[in-house]
Order: structure tokens, then C-alpha cells, then sequence
């Protein structure tokens, strides 16, 4: 057994949060070992590159957030962040700085706005990416963010889904545009139609067992599967609880379900899944993605009529607290109030009527997070850097920046 699942084994990762008022009452010192483990449970990460302070993960399904939200993780950081965020390539925000007397009065503000930080890290499925234009993009087969959030709903906050063997990625996209990075989840339904008896049916087909890290890159594999929007919630639990109970808890950097996509093969994985659900399972229908992605940064018109969304490239995914405010007001300003984040750690804001356009692009704020940016600044990514990663050697962010701009 490795040092992760006994300290599970000795406590379940969510009952940590009735120790949190505790802690912060004490200090950090006062923190169990296991519990700084069991705190990424709750999204609260101590960094040993930052000697007393938390890294916060904020959960955003399908990176769908609002201008209320965005305002108050920028008050926060503002507070006691030093002032940034970072927007993840899991369509989330993350804080930094944070003590841990801190964070109880955090939790309150999130929760008050609709936000929690439970299970996005660790043995958890992590946060559930999407297209960040579902419902607006004319290039959709269908949207896909109720699924998204509604398979959030099921999951956050049940002990059945907390204690898999390693972490879970998966995204569920009903986009023709290719843009949540499929291949690398562990689990991705994406638009496929079905036709039966002289009708089309629009849905996913599913794609296992893709991974960056932990043990090697893995390009996730069809599993020959067709499934209905209404049917999705129901099969994605399903596999998670196979990898749950089958997947292998020994070394962990080979312990992803790619791994035990591995050893059983695909055929046994989709039997063992009919099994699971009790019914057989519909074989793939037709791949309704594109060839390339496209990450949804410029002025683009919506399916709704007289309306655009103006994505905004955020460079290496680094946004101030003023900048979170910024954008609320612009969301509230010119469009409805709602703001997207993207896997590629940009913003949109949706539902810009024409008659407001040319404002919004004048505004001084897109004149740094702009709408229009070079290739060289569109195409730039970054580690988090020595900043706050102990793995790394060097500092990152600021460095690829001043490259690009100097580019």
C-alpha cells in the first residue's frame, strides 16, 4: 500500500473539513501530516516552495462563472493573494498565498456566490471541461453544459466518488470545434450522431484511458460506444466506479485507468462496463469533431441573433485581482453578466450586442488582455515555474513572457 492510500485509508479525504476551523484557529504548524495531504480534498494545497501558505483550487464547471463570481475571487486575491490568480487549463481558478487562517472566511465568500473548491485535487475527478462557447457557437452539434453540470452535481461532495485510485480528467463537449484536448482525458464523451429507423439521434461517443503525466503520455482510445445526453450522467459514473474498484493502488505514477485500460484491453473494459450498467451499450456513431481545435480568442457571432462573444487571451493564464474585477464589469457592462474561462487559460465574454462592440474593444482593458493578439503571444504557454513549484529549476512565467513580447 503507498503512503497516499494509507493515509486514506486512515481517513477519508472530505473529513478533513470539520478539522479546517481548527487549524486555523492553531496555525499551520498544527496540521497533522496525513490532513495536509487530505486538504487537497477540499482544494486547499500547501506548497513547500512557500513556507506557511496554500495554493486554492476553485472549482468552474464547464468554465461557465459570472461576474459576481469573478468579482469576488478577485476581491479575495486582492485581500490576501497578493493580488493574482491563475486560469487553469481545467477551466478553473487557483489562488495563491493563502494562510490557513484564511481559509474559513474564503469557503463563506465562495459559497455565498455559488463556488466550492471540494475534490479538485487528488484522487478526485477533477474539474469537468467543456467548450467554453456550449450554447453560443453556431459550430455546435448540440451544447453540452447541462451534461457537465449535471455529472458535477452527481459527484461533488459523495465520499463514493472520493477515493479513486489516482486523479480523473474528463471533459464532455457537444462542440464541432475540437477544443477541450480530448485526447488527454481519462474520460471524454464527444459529438457523434446515430442513425436509427430513418432518424438521427445527437450524442457522444467515448474516448478512455488518455493521460499527459504519470507514467508517459497516453492518447485516449474509442471505445466504441454511443451514448445519449440523457444516458451520459449514468455511464460516466459507471466508469468511474470500474477504475475505483478494479484500477490498480500501488505505484502512482502507474495507476491512471489508462493503466488498466492496458491490462485488460478495450473489449474487456466495454464488457465489464454493460456489466456495470446491466444493458448492452450502443456501438460509436459517426465523430462530429473537426480535424483541428481552435481556442475561441477574437469577436466571434453567436447562433443567437445580433449577438458576438470577444475572447480575450490572458497570457500563460496569469490575471490580477483588478483585472477579475475588470472583467466583471465589463460582463455586466456589455453583456449579460456571464464570463467563460477556456482550457487554454483565456476569458470570453458572451452575449455582446452588436451596438456595443466597438466599445467594448476600445476599452483599456483589452488592450492588455486583448482580443486580437500575435500568433507569438496567441501560441505561448508556460509551467507554473519555480515561483511556486518545488519540482521546478528556473522561473517561467515572466520569462516567456518577456520572450514573447520581445518576439
Amino acid at each position: 500500500m503507498n503512503k497516499i492510500e494509507q493515509i486514506k485509508a486512515e481517513k477519508g479525504g472530505l473529513e478533513v473539513g470539520r478539522d479546517i476551523p481548527r487549524y486555523a484557529e492553531l496555525g499551520v504548524e498544527a496540521i497533522e501530516e496525513g490532513d495536509l495531504e487530505r486538504l487537497k480534498w477540499w482544494g486547499i494545497f500547501f506548497r513547500k516552495h512557500t513556507p506557511g501558505h496554500f495554493m486554492m483550487r476553485i472549482r468552474i464547471p464547464n468554465g461557465i462563472t459570472s461576474a459576481a463570481q469573478l468579482r469576488t475571487i478577485g476581491r479575495i486575491a486582492n485581500r490576501v493573494g497578493r493580488g493574482i490568480a491563475d486560469i487553469t487549463t481545467r477551466q478553473q481558478i487557483q489562488l495563491r498565498w493563502i494562510q490557513i487562517n484564511d481559509v474559513p472566511p474564503i469557503l463563506e465568500e465562495l459559497r455565498k456566490v455559488g463556488l466550492v473548491t471540494l475534490q479538485t485535487g487528488m484522487d478526485n475527478i477533477r474539474n469537468v471541461v467543456g467548450c467554453a462557447v456550449a450554447g453560443l457557437t453556431p459550430n455546435e452539434l448540440f451544447d453540452a453544459s447541462p451534461v457537465a453540470r449535471a455529472f458535477t452535481d452527481t459527484f461533488v461532495g459523495d465520499v463514493a466518488y472520493t477515493n479513486l485510485p489516482r486523479k480523473f480528467n474528463i471533459t464532455i463537449t457537444g462542440c464541432r470545434d475540437n477544443c477541450t484536448h480530448a485526447e488527454t482525458q481519462d474520460l471524454a464523451l464527444v459529438p457523434a450522431t446515430r442513425s436509427l429507423g430513418g432518424e438521427t439521434d445527437h450524442g457522444f461517443n467515448v474516448l478512455v484511458g488518455g493521460k499527459n503525466g504519470s507514467g508517459g503520455y497516453r492518447i485516449a482510445t474509442p471505445l466504441d460506444v454511443f451514448v445519449l445526453p440523457g444516458e451520459a450522467v449514468e455511464l460516466s459514473s459507471a466508469i468511474v466506479f470500474l477504475y475505483r474498484d478494479h484500477g490498480s493502488r500501488d505505484a502512482r505514477n502507474k495507476i491512471r485507468l489508462a493503466f488498466l485500460l492496458e491490462e485488460w484491453g478495450e473489449a474487456k473494459f466495454r464488457d465489464a462496463l454493460e456489466g456495470r450498467l446491466g444493458r448492452p451499450l450502443e456501438r460509436a456513431g459517426v465523430d462530429e469533431r473537426a480535424p483541428a481545435g481552435t481556442d475561441h480568442v477574437g469577436v466571434f457571432r453567436q447562433k443567437q441573433p445580433t449577438l458576438s462573444w470577444v475572447g480575450l487571451l490572458v497570457p500563460v493564464g496569469r490575471i490580477t485581482g483588478d483585472q477579475l474585477a475588470e472583467v466583471a464589469r465589463l460582463a455586466e457592462g456589455y453583456g449579460t453578466g456571464e464570463v467563460r474561462l477556456t482550457v487554454d487559460q483565456n476569458v470570453i465574454v458572451p452575449h455582446v450586442p452588436d451596438a456595443k462592440l466597438g466599445n467594448l474593444t476600445a476599452e483599456p482593458l483589452l488592450k492588455v488582455l486583448r482580443y486580437d493578439p500575435s500568433q507569438i503571444m496567441r501560441g505561448l504557454v508556460s509551467c507554473t515555474g519555480i515561483e511556486f513549484c518545488n519540482l521546478a529549476v528556473i522561473e517561467t512565467k515572466s520569462r516567456a513572457l518577456q520572450i514573447a513580447r520581445t518576439l
